[in-house]
């Protein structure tokens, strides 16, 4: 299978998609849900059958760089689709779907290494939790944008345009945290999956990888200790999530970007 077509054509739809959702948040076309999700499903389609063409050309537990980042896309993805279907989680494909796309295509051109290592059910236990997490704490992330506008424009009293085309603030918040709470469960899993399955830390390079995890988490459960016992939220919660979430993007592709894209290691 030629990976290239196939991933720009999955580029092309999740682009569509990405395009449509975000022209019916500026109320410039109307809202389609069942659309965008249609483009998004068929670009997910596609980029499943990638995914697994690239895992099957470097086997092992720790894929490279680029395979990595299409995976967790991948996750990220259907994770939003199907969490659309119960929360108003749609709008975080804006910026999730073009995101996707274009890892697909990074992947398809440049295929990563692998590190052979057999994969057991602990290992896929932590390697499923992590996805997990990276998918959830993104949306998270993509949903505290939207919040931190919504919460700027009402401060400016700015009702016109994004603010009119999204769920009420209190809504948008209320998903916001749920979104953390499940990643945060996602992420302890992961975290404690890893200690428990996975030897050599230093040895693997994953010791930085645990230190920015165990920091990510640590953000994100401090922001919901503010919010049960404070009351935080806003562009505090806004801020904090944003920070988790960087957190995590350096724990999962900061060193293999550096070793693989950068020094060729």
């Amino acid at each position: 299978m030629q990976a290239l077509p196939f991933a720009t054509l999955a580029l092309v739809l999740y682009m569509a998609a990405a395009l449509w959702q975000g022209l019916s948040l500026l109320r410039r076309v109307s809202a389609r849900p069942i659309l965008v999700r249609m483009l998004a499903t068929l670009g997910l389609l596609l980029h499943i059958p990638l995914v697994i063409k690239l895992l099957g050309q470097s086997p092992g537990f720790l894929p490279g760089f680029t395979t990595s980042i299409t995976l967790f896309m991948a996750v990220a993805v259907n994770v939003v689709l199907v969490a659309s279907l119960f929360k108003p989680v749609l709008n975080a494909g804006i910026a999730l779907f073009p995101i996707a796309g274009v890892a697909l295509i990074a992947a398809a051109g440049l295929p990563s290494e692998s590190s052979a290592r057999g994969l057991t059910p602990g290992i896929l236990l932590h390697a499923v939790s992590s996805a997990l997490a990276f998918a959830t704490i993104a949306i998270a992330a993509a949903q505290a944008v939207l919040v931190g506008l919504q919460n700027q424009a009402l401060r400016h009293h700015h009702i016109r345009g994004i603010v009119q085309s999204l769920p009420p603030l209190t809504t948008m918040e209320r998903v916001l945290f749920e979104l953390v709470w499940a990643g945060v469960l996602l992420l302890t899993l992961s975290i404690v999956s890893g200690f428990l399955f996975l030897d050599n830390l230093f040895a693997q390079h994953l010791a930085h990888k645990t230190v920015l995890s165990i920091t990510a988490w640590l953000i994100l459960a401090t922001l919901l200790v503010g919010r049960y016992r404070f009351g935080w939220r806003g562009m505090r919660a806004v801020k904090w999530t944003l920070a988790g979430g960087v957190f995590l993007i350096l724990a999962y592709f900061g060193s293999k970007f550096v070793l693989e894209i950068l020094l060729g290691a």
